[in-house]
């Protein structure tokens, strides 16, 4: 990654890495990188660089053989179809807390389907059943800095998007390895998916759009890299 980075023009990461496999990727802020990567695993790796002082920040899981298994493919689908979901909220007018509103009823109602959760997604949201797989924000600011300076309420109210703001985009979900609640197929899974994101006059732009997150364009990135 780092040599990846000074190749094409940054001199330095704009945070620690993160590659976490398996079900290190149920760490949020795994660091240590050391564990083999194994067969039948999925890795999560969080990074970014910084180039003329700015930085960027952005997540992609992908199966470590090349192949999600059935589990590890339907849970990422939750998270992707939850990504589009928070991006389409970031938009001039709407405020800050719209895309993780947004991202939050998606994972909800995905867990729920899977049989994860059980209930209706209203309810699980009002008591907070999601905690245990998303624990976390669905962004933050983002520019000079990786979690970048900026309110996210004024007088109370969640801040308002304009224009030129940039943000991160990053849903997950994580079912810890001794999680008991749930069946053993889903545990030790940890996904995560982040772009950034630009708010534009008419709605946003996904700065790190080229970077494949799709299930087919993943597998196919992978059978390319073995071939």
């Amino acid at each position: 990654l780092i040599y990846t980075f000074m190749e094409h023009g940054s001199r330095s990461t704009a945070y620690p890495s993160i590659v976490g496999g398996g079900a290190n990727g149920c760490i949020l802020h795994y660091i240590e990188n050391t564990a083999p990567l194994k067969e039948g695993d999925l890795v999560l790796i969080d990074a970014g660089c910084e180039v003329e002082c700015y930085a960027s920040d952005i997540t992609r899981t992908f199966p470590v053989n090349g192949k999600f298994s059935p589990e590890q493919r339907a849970l990422y689908e939750v998270v992707l179809d939850a990504q589009y979901a928070a991006i389409d909220a970031v938009r001039p007018g709407n405020h800050w807390n719209h895309p993780h509103e947004a991202a939050l009823r998606v994972l909800t109602g995905g867990l729920i389907d899977l049989g994860i959760l059980s209930g209706k997604v209203d309810d699980a949201i009002a008591n907070e059943a999601f905690k245990p797989f998303f624990m976390h924000r669905t962004g933050h600011w983002l520019g000079l800095d990786v979690h970048d300076v900026g309110d996210y309420r004024i007088g109370g109210e969640w801040r308002q998007l304009e224009v030129g703001m940039t943000l991160t985009v990053e849903p997950g979900l994580y079912i810890a390895p001794d999680d008991d609640t749930v069946e053993d197929r889903w545990r030790g899974i940890g996904i995560r998916i982040e772009d950034d994101v630009l708010v534009t006059k008419e709605g946003c732009d996904v700065l790190t759009r080229d970077v494949p997150k799709a299930i087919d364009d993943i597998e196919a990135l992978m059978r390319e890299a073995r071939a």
